[in-house]
């Protein structure tokens, strides 16, 4: 579910969808059941058990959509010795798009019901989960960043650009950060425990501070006002007006 960079009103469990054709030719491919839209309009499919084939999810993007599934693929295999992640099986493409093949884990979105009608455990739920993520991977062996230095440079507005580098707060603590911890990322149990993250395509080491701020952010589109600070308790720290201002921000101008 990788870009939630926009209102959950426009990326969705979608109704209606044709399946691309690199999806539909895939073991089990005539019953794909489409189950996100994200921002980009890419699709992301559940595919049954048929045959040899365990249950797997597809996630397909158009050609020249942004989001780069050989990266994705990537991250997943190196976080997943050390958090559940869903393994990747396969790598597709055609003249249409490209197609990540990954396994079913166990969970459901924390944008599905029955957590939508649970939003104040939920969003603590979410908090918790993320302290989790962040201390189980390891800084030290990451490869990739997601600093504020290549963030803030990619933005194309010179004057945002300069007034988001003049408000850059001091790092708080450095973590491996998931790059789109959203709600709609995360996976909870039957108990509405945070137990596995998908669509890390992002993830790279930065200030945690990057990730929280934005996956509070994401209750509001998902749950509504009210429940940010439950997120906040969940991890284990006090609210910071500033590091959250700072992070959203940068959050929304890329």
């Amino acid at each position: 579910m990788s870009g939630v960079r926009i209102p959950s009103d426009l990326a969705h469990v979608p109704t209606n969808v044709e399946t691309p054709g690199l999806v539909a030719a895939l073991p089990g491919g005539d019953r794909a059941e489409a189950v996100w839209r994200n921002g980009d309009g890419g699709l992301t499919f559940r595919l049954p058990a048929v045959g040899t084939h365990a249950p797997r999810h597809v996630k397909w993007q158009p050609v020249g959509s942004p989001p780069d599934l050989d990266a994705e693929a990537e991250r997943l295999r190196w976080a997943s010795a050390h958090a559940t992640v869903p393994p990747v099986v396969a790598l597709l493409g055609d003249g249409e798009g490209r197609a990540l093949i990954t396994e079913t884990i166990p969970g459901t979105s924390a944008v599905l019901a029955p957590w939508t009608e649970t939003p104040t455990q939920t969003a603590r739920a979410l908090g918790a989960g993320l302290r989790a993520l962040h201390e189980a991977l390891p800084v030290d062996e990451c490869p990739w960043t997601w600093s504020n230095e290549d963030r803030l440079a990619r933005i194309a507005d010179a004057d945002e650009r300069a007034r988001l580098t003049a408000a850059e707060p001091d790092p708080a603590r450095l973590v491996v950060c998931h790059g789109d911890a959203c709600a709609p990322n995360t996976l909870l149990d039957a108990d509405g425990r945070a137990v596995a993250y998908v669509d890390l395509g992002a993830l790279g080491v930065a200030d945690f501070w990057a990730d929280l701020a934005v996956l509070a952010m994401s209750t509001v589109w998902n749950y509504g006002e009210g429940v940010d600070d439950e997120v906040y308790a969940g991890y284990g720290v006090d609210a910071d007006p500033g590091r959250i201002a700072f992070f959203r921000a940068l959050w929304n101008t890329e």
